[in-house]
């Protein structure tokens, strides 16, 4: 099952002061190109994995989305989706995405945000959305780049002249990261790029688009604090479709 740590109440508040969780999809520097990667969504069934506060769901049902299906494991984090929302068109439900089972081709379109990152059954879960997906439909989802969840805890090294590098080891290594953020003990999955999309291609998917997300000078004017993320992706963007012959 997956670790359910954002119902931890120092998790929950630590992530609440996040930019994300405050000003919603313009709080998230990703989005715009993001957004780029998604499909028509006007009268589009839709399904939001891992949907926390609900931002994205509420997004897609303004945009004109028939309906609007947003999971997530956390109790706290559904709780305020549903205090944010009026449209009877978004359905929130608490579901671990380990173990999801969907309808078959009852999908238009699956969506993530920087969640599958945590899960270890990244194939069941790509297997799951394909068989839910209709033929043409679109899986389109963030999740932490491997140079991001690679290194180990020390993080940034600094020289003796202030120039700051990020130390990628233990690449090669698959599995469990674990990282004190907000919480103690973290836990997040950590595969190599091939991995997750062999991953994709294994489940039936083709790889539409992938970017490496950094942010460019006009963000990094406005919002400083994102100048470390260009010296290398701690997100990865990508989208992929089910072929319309399936």
């Amino acid at each position: 099952m997956t670790q359910n740590i954002y119902d931890d109440p120092n998790f929950f508040a630590g992530y609440a002061t996040l930019d994300r969780s405050v000003k919603g999809l313009d709080g998230a520097p990703e989005w715009p190109v993001l957004q780029t990667m998604l499909p028509e969504v006007q009268g589009k069934q839709i399904i939001d994995l891992g949907c926390g506060y609900g931002w994205f769901c509420r997004w897609a049902q303004e945009q004109g989305a028939a309906g609007v299906l947003g999971l997530d494991v956390s109790e706290k984090m559904l709780e305020r989706a549903r205090e944010m929302t009026q449209s009877p068109l978004i359905d929130y439900q608490i579901r671990d995405l380990e173990s999801l089972q969907l309808a078959s081709s009852s999908l238009d379109l699956a969506y993530s945000s920087l969640a599958l990152h945590y899960l270890q059954n990244i194939d069941g879960l790509f297997a799951s959305l394909f068989s839910a997906l209709k033929p043409g439909g679109m899986l389109v989802f963030s999740a932490e780049h491997p140079v991001y969840t690679a290194p180990p805890k020390q993080g940034w090294i600094v020289d003796a002249e202030g120039q700051k590098s990020w130390p990628v080891s233990h690449y090669q290594q698959e599995g469990e990261r674990i990282s004190n953020w907000f919480a103690d003990g973290v836990k997040k999955q950590h595969r190599k790029l091939a991995t997750w999309i062999n991953a994709l291609i294994a489940a039936g998917f083709v790889i539409e688009r992938l970017e490496e997300w950094g942010p460019d000078a006009a963000q990094i004017a406005a919002n400083p604090a994102l100048d470390e993320e260009k010296e290398r992706p701690m997100i990865f963007l990508l989208s992929a479709r089910k072929p319309a012959s399936r």
